[in-house]
């Protein structure tokens, strides 16, 4: 019977540590934040902490560790691409626990060189291999690049600055606004 609740106890305990590190991380950012406060905040001894995640680099990524889930494009219709894209993000950024990775990961850039190099994984891992599959692969990382510019200049004037006027889009405006601009990105220089 131990075995059985043992696992389960784990689990739960590393669910608390990632829940309680990424509203650290968020608050505090990486330098600022500390394994003895996110061990404080998971009410855990900061040990716990050290054992599942090794250190703050350790669990620093396992708590921003995010699949983007980008759809399948080459199953999409041709001229969809750029708003299934722009939709995809508004879906991230506004849903637990991806908004809350996807803003602290945003935050933290501007200032922590650790989180830069962790941001630009996501992007050669996850984005330009979505964007590879379109048009010449030589110019792929200028078209993803600049994909990257429109959905993190949207992310940034919505979710961290809040300028009242992009807040107060509705997805169906900002699909139908920046799906085009994404579309052209993607496809630049076909015909």
């Amino acid at each position: 019977m131990n075995v059985e609740t043992t696992p389960r106890r784990s689990d739960a305990t590393k669910a608390a540590i990632l829940e309680a590190a990424r509203r650290r991380f968020a608050e505090d950012g990486y330098r600022k934040a500390t394994i003895r406060a996110i061990a404080a905040d998971a009410d855990i001894d900061p040990s716990m902490v050290m054992r599942y995640y090794g250190n703050k680099d350790g669990l620093f990524d396992a708590a921003l560790d995010i699949d983007l889930e980008l759809p399948d494009l080459a199953a999409a219709v041709p001229d969809s691409l750029g708003a299934l894209i722009a939709g995809r993000f508004l879906e991230l950024w506004e849903q637990p626990p991806t908004s809350e990775i996807l803003l602290t990961l945003m935050r933290s850039a501007l200032s922590d060189d650790i989180v830069v190099e962790r941001m630009q994984r996501i992007f050669a891992q996850q984005i330009m291999p979505a964007v590879l599959r379109f048009g010449d692969p030589s110019d792929a990382p200028h078209r993803a690049g600049l994909i990257a510019t429109q959905i993190l200049g949207l992310a940034l004037c919505r979710y961290v600055l809040k300028l009242p006027p992009v807040v107060a889009l509705t997805h169906e405006q900002i699909v139908a606004d920046i799906g085009p601009t994404v579309q052209r990105y993607l496809t630049l220089g076909q015909r």
